[in-house]
């Protein structure tokens, strides 16, 4: 492209006879730039970008560069590891992966760590699936997680529990039948990479030797990644011979993880009973103190029990891959604690929610979410007195709304109106005010005062206030029309 420059100056011994003949200008005396002699292509030197290679390969690679100035001495050494050259970097690739097989093949088989020692106590049994590594620890009737004891959660009103949790099918199972169960995972999430590496199950025995039933705590390890068999194996036979399921979020996180270990496994998924989740109860019930759906922190507000040196839900994976890595045992204690707290944590709970209402130890606060979700499951009678008896023990405005909610369900407007009067005196919520507007018209026919609480604000859309006011202007037209006749 330099081959000749862009254009060719006027010769400067032009004749000056014609204006066209003008002497060029001073800025053209010279050209704008002198171009490069003209040489042989093939003199021409490298641009100065290839000067150098773009990077320097790694000193164990021992890459040979090759000097572009001197293609025949190039041709000539050539080295098998040179990118240039064809198949080189299949070759080399193929020469580090065999080198690095041959080192794994050099080394010693690591022995399998141990887990049957005072540290952290598993048992080996022989089962037909393999080899099992288990846990179980019992305790007595008088047992408690803070300030409730777990033997209640035996003889727990099954009717309660499954209007509490919306499911009428728990009706007609036994609690005293009931499998525990949480899981400790390798993630997050129930994916086909989350391995439940630790399964605590809980059930109560019958009683030996004159002792009373006791809660016998079963975990189940899994001390390596593929041993998984005879802990599914192991968790199958439980379940069914369970009467109904118990966990705190298992229907989205812990038995979907198992049927995807099921699955992975090559093995059946057992049919399951029905599942009564503690998360969604706790949820309703103590909506009020806004435990959120943490075991923690319904175990700190509700029973009234702290954890000391607890690991943290989010260590738990990291505890066991640095078992994996180092076998050192002491790495799963808190994890193995951390288990078994859960699963005892969820018969106090079962327990607390099963006992009867009348000498329920649930806060008059509890109360009220109790009250609302009987309400929901249809018993309204029931509710009712729940609501009643939340009430009388000061649980304060929630209280008597939920009384109310519940007796105008109930068809008692007497006790609505009374209560939302009540309300409205307390409290400026436009929404107390709608629900009394209605009781003033359609229950007390009383227009006028119906008329007076819309126009205080009900908190409804423009259209919807419009119409209503309209409507109640007309009654009251029609009631003194009544009374001047």
């Amino acid at each position: 492209m330099f081959d000749a420059p862009l254009f060719t100056p006027a010769p400067r011994s032009a004749p000056r006879e014609s204006k066209a003949s003008l002497p060029e200008p001073a800025m053209f005396d010279a050209p704008l730039f002198t171009p490069a002699p003209r040489e042989s292509k093939a003199s021409l030197p490298e641009p100065a970008m290839f000067d150098a290679p773009l990077f320097t390969p790694a000193p164990a690679l021992a890459r040979s560069v090759v000097s572009r100035a001197e293609p025949e001495q190039a041709s000539a050494s050539v080295d098998r590891h040179d990118v240039s050259a064809p198949g080189s970097v299949l070759e080399d690739l193929r020469a580090r992966m065999a080198a690095v097989l041959e080192r794994t093949r050099a080394e010693p088989k690591r022995e399998p760590p141990r887990v049957d020692v005072a540290e952290l106590p598993f048992c080996v049994e022989d089962t037909a699936a393999g080899p099992l590594h288990s846990r179980t620890v019992r305790h007595g009737g008088e047992h408690r997680i803070g300030r409730i004891p777990i033997a209640p959660a035996r003889r727990a009103d099954a009717n309660l529990l499954a209007l509490l949790a919306l499911d009428p099918r728990l009706a007609s199972c036994d609690p005293a039948c009931a499998l525990y169960l949480d899981t400790e995972t390798t993630g997050l999430g129930p994916g086909a990479g989350t391995v439940a590496f630790l399964v605590g199950l809980a059930w109560f025995d019958v009683g030996h030797d004159g002792a009373p039933p006791g809660l016998v705590v079963e975990q189940l390890l899994v001390r390596r990644l593929g041993e998984e068999g005879p802990v599914l194996a192991r968790i199958a036979e439980r379940i069914a011979a369970a009467s109904m399921l118990v966990t705190f979020n298992g229907k989205s996180f812990d038995m979907p993880v198992l049927r995807t270990r099921f699955v992975m496994g090559r093995r059946e998924i057992p049919i399951e009973p029905p599942h009564f989740d503690l998360v969604h109860v706790a949820r309703r019930l103590h909506k009020a103190r806004g435990v959120g759906a943490s075991l923690g922190a319904v175990e700190r507000e509700v029973l009234g029990f702290v954890r000391e040196n607890d690991v943290p839900s989010g260590e738990v994976s990291a505890c066991y891959f640095h078992f994996l890595r180092t076998g050192d045992p002491r790495a799963l204690i808190g994890v193995v604690d951390h288990n078994a707290w859960d699963v005892v944590s969820m018969a106090a709970l079962v327990g607390l929610y099963g006992e009867p209402l009348e000498g329920t130890q649930l806060e008059a606060g509890d109360l009220v979410g109790v009250a609302r979700t009987l309400k929901r499951a249809g018993s309204t009678d029931l509710a009712y007195d729940v609501a009643n008896t939340a009430v009388e023990r000061g649980a304060g405005n929630d209280a008597t709304r939920a009384r109310a909610e519940i007796a105008k369900a109930r068809g008692d407007k007497a006790r609505a109106l009374a209560d939302f009067e009540s309300l409205a005196q307390s409290v400026d919520d436009p929404s107390v005010r709608l629900e009394l507007a209605k009781l003033y018209e359609h229950h007390a026919k009383d227009a006028s005062r119906a008329l007076a609480i819309v126009e205080a604000g009900t908190g409804e859309a423009d259209v919807s206030r419009s119409r209503r006011e309209a409507r109640l202007r007309r009654k009251v037209e029609r009631q003194v029309t009544r009374r001047l006749i």
